[in-house]
């Protein structure tokens, strides 16, 4: 009977290897899916028996799982996450303001070359219409640019107040399966299959913000910012959320009845590069194509009221410039004729000293936020190399991102993936005990039978 007990417990222990096996075989391609094992164990001799072990048992199930490299891993998502976002608009930046035929630069150079040609006849309406064409199509390359901006700007807004519900339904699954986890924990339920859900879920979660994880005693993980805020607590969770009250709306988070106001530009993840792109690229050089355009009509127009038209009255504006930047910020003076413009400098009709002053505008420094005191005729240069200077490094960190995190996948699948030629190798070696134990069966109940038959 000892050894049939024995056989059978060994063939019940190499079923449950097999079933494991088969489980994880089934779950080749499945991502994100946990590998999972037996530990097999003697049974311990009964207490003061003295004897031998009585058979095999499974002492518990295993989930090959790395805590490290689970947190390498969502931490190199977030980094993606963030890297990934802002490229976009970075390419479209530089694309626009880089063109040829629309930047900043080719509208200024073509107004200044259109005031040069002036300076041949000043009183000659030709060319002092070419002027006024000049200035509108400048106009027009500052409205048309900083249209794009603006794009850029609600199309930021959309995404973020997409990501928001995403990332608080998120939070609500981690807290969800937290309490499964528990539960099912505690009845000895075999919980791998509700912590790779839950392991997925921290993964999607820490691409859209950066995120610290904390695994408890009790099977649950704590989900906090990086900044320590908590997002996900026990089976609590937290939601983010746009504060429109403030100007611009500021982002906070509510948790068991608190609420944290949070920088959307440290967050990290997708959401914290979207704003670090908003708040650190984008508004400047939005801000900084106002100061130009402000500063040179300001600029403009003050030299031509110190001039005079061909008929002796005195100067009139070019430039009309709009701070909201509603229908463009630049724009030239509604109803202006070639004939308003004061090229002369005392009235005398043919004289250009004015039309010189204001060729020499182009000369002047101008302020801007992004990139400080410049010459005007040197700003937008300079505005396109900073963005490219800042586009390429973003670049570069999305390529180490993305190395990272493919790393960081490899790392993690070197522990937790399935493999299947060990797999393989451990059907087969369950199958040889499983058959081994059968036939130890066999032979048992030949002898049991046979020392029956001596009665």
């Amino acid at each position: 009977m000892s050894i049939i007990n024995n056989a059978l417990s060994g063939s019940l222990a190499a079923q449950t290897a097999i079933n494991t096996t088969s489980q994880n075989i089934a779950n080749l391609q499945t991502k994100g899916y946990t590998r999972q094992g037996v530990l097999l164990s003697a049974v311990a001799p009964s207490t003061g028996s003295g004897g031998p072990g009585f058979g095999v048992e499974v002492s518990k199930l295993i989930r090959f799982s790395d805590s490290y490299k689970s947190q390498q891993l969502w931490r190199a998502n977030s980094e993606l996450g963030s890297r990934t976002q802002s490229q976009p608009y970075f390419t479209q930046l530089e694309r626009v303001m880089g063109d040829e035929q629309t930047s900043l630069s080719n509208g200024v150079d073509q107004f200044f070359r259109a005031l040069n040609a002036a300076g041949v006849d000043p009183v000659s309406t030709p060319l002092r219409q070419q002027v006024l064409t000049a200035a509108n199509a400048m106009a027009q390359s500052f409205n048309s640019i900083y249209d794009v901006t603006r794009q850029q700007q609600v199309s930021i807004t959309q995404q973020r107040d997409a990501m928001l519900p995403q990332l608080n339904t998120l939070s609500a699954n981690i807290a969800a399966l937290n309490q499964r986890i528990t539960q099912a924990g505690s009845l000895g339920t075999n919980t791998s299959a509700l912590v790779d859900e839950r392991d997925r879920a921290i993964d999607a979660l820490a691409n859209l913000v950066s995120v610290e994880v904390l695994e408890q005693p009790d099977g649950t993980r704590t989900v906090s910012l990086r900044s320590g805020q908590p997002l996900v607590v026990g089976n609590l969770a937290g939601t983010l959320s746009m504060n429109p009250s403030t100007t611009p709306a500021s982002l906070e988070l509510k948790f068991a009845g608190t609420t944290f106001g949070l920088d959307d530009t440290k967050v990290g993840g997708q959401l914290g590069g979207l704003g670090d792109f908003e708040k650190n690229t984008l508004a400047p050089l939005q801000q900084s194509m106002v100061d130009m355009a402000d500063q040179m009509a300001n600029l403009v127009n003050t030299q031509l009221a110190a001039g005079f038209k061909p008929n002796g009255a005195a100067g009139t504006a070019l430039f009309t410039f709009n701070p909201t930047g509603a229908g463009g910020i630049l724009g030239t003076t509604p109803g202006i004729q070639a004939a308003d413009l004061a090229f002369s400098s005392d009235g005398t009709p043919g004289d250009s000293g004015n039309l010189q002053q204001l060729i020499g505008i182009k000369g002047k420094p101008v302020t801007l936020a992004s990139i400080g005191t410049v010459l005007l005729g040197d700003a937008d240069t300079q505005l396109v190399g900073k963005l490219g200077i800042d586009s390429r490094q973003n670049q570069s960190l999305l390529e180490t991102a993305s190395t990272i995190r493919q790393q960081s996948e490899d790392d993690w699948a070197a522990t937790s993936a399935v493999n299947k030629d060990e797999e393989a190798i451990n059907l087969v070696e369950f199958q040889n005990m499983y058959q081994a134990n059968m036939k130890v069966i066999a032979v048992a109940n030949t002898l049991f039978d046979a020392t029956l038959a001596l009665f």
